[in-house]
């Protein structure tokens, strides 16, 4: 993440962002269970939001500095950072009543990346569980604020086949003028 889109993260004004409107939409009518994975949070202002609001929370980033500080900002008993990569989780099978992921995605390096943490949300779900979240459309302005940086962002027109084949069903797609908001559920056996 380059520094001026680290700094935009990191403000009060994202974090008013996320608790106004991102988290109320992305969560809208879901149960997320007691034991929730939140897969790259950056500089955590969406899992400060989260972290009131599930009895058990577990913040996965790639960056060790971005997950240690987090660790510390929001050490308590049902909190835990964890410097892991989401495209390969250090979780059994079945360990999550749900994995969230917000406007993270178009930071992985591949389109095939981003299918890997699909399959690993999956796979880390409890049957019945939902991996849900967002992330920004491909836009002029999107594109301004990753420049030096990593950006591949999501066809919300192939997004559902994509879930899909990751091992989700009942998957939902929707999108406004700024973000794709998805859901997806693992099979119930």
């Amino acid at each position: 993440m380059n520094q001026i889109h680290l700094e935009l993260c990191s403000s009060a004004e994202w974090a008013d962002t996320v608790s106004r409107f991102i988290i109320p939409w992305v969560l809208e009518d879901l149960d997320l269970g007691d034991n929730v994975l939140e897969v790259g949070p950056g500089p955590g202002r969406t899992t400060e939001a989260l972290v009131g609001l599930v009895p058990r929370l577990t913040a996965v980033d790639l960056d060790q500095d971005l997950a240690d500080a987090l660790g510390t900002r929001l050490a308590g008993p049902t909190f835990e950072a964890v410097h892991a990569d989401a495209t390969n989780l250090p979780y059994q099978e079945g360990t999550f009543s749900a994995v969230l992921s917000f406007t993270m995605l178009h930071h992985l390096q591949s389109v095939d990346a981003q299918d890997r943490v699909f399959a690993e949300a999956a796979r880390v779900l409890r049957p019945g569980g939902v991996f849900a979240g967002t992330d920004s459309l491909d836009r002029p302005e999107f594109r301004d604020l990753h420049v030096d940086d990593i950006c591949v962002p999501i066809d919300p027109a192939s997004f559902g086949d994509r879930l899909f084949a990751a091992g989700l069903e009942r998957v939902e797609v929707v999108t406004n003028d700024f973000a794709v908001r998805f859901r997806g559920w693992r099979a119930v056996e």
